[in-house]
């Protein structure tokens, strides 16, 4: 399956750790369960114009929910943790948050 970089970057992660990692180049998204660190490493170039050195994924299990009588599990998904590479700009849509 041939994926576009909008279809493999589902959107980014913002927490207070995710933050923190900001500080050292290092960006958060969550991305298509498919999709392989090539793949991921090439759409976030695209997208944003940066050069990435390293990605990291990681696959993360839906946690149990109850509602009323309802229970289940959310979906699993996949979150994707780029660096830039050292001679990289920064990336703007993250910029506007510090």
């Amino acid at each position: 399956m041939n994926l576009s970089a909008h279809d493999i970057i589902l959107r980014p992660i913002v927490t207070e750790h995710t933050m923190r990692g900001m500080q050292q180049r290092k960006y958060t998204f969550k991305v298509a369960k498919s999709a392989n660190k090539i793949q991921i490493k090439g759409a976030v170039e695209e997208l944003f114009g940066v050069k990435i050195s390293k990605v990291n994924t990681l696959n993360c299990k839906g946690r149990y929910v109850r509602h009323r009588s309802t229970s289940g599990y959310r979906p699993d998904w996949k979150k994707a943790i780029v660096t830039l590479a050292p001679g990289s700009k920064t990336i703007e849509f993250f910029d506007n948050m510090f």
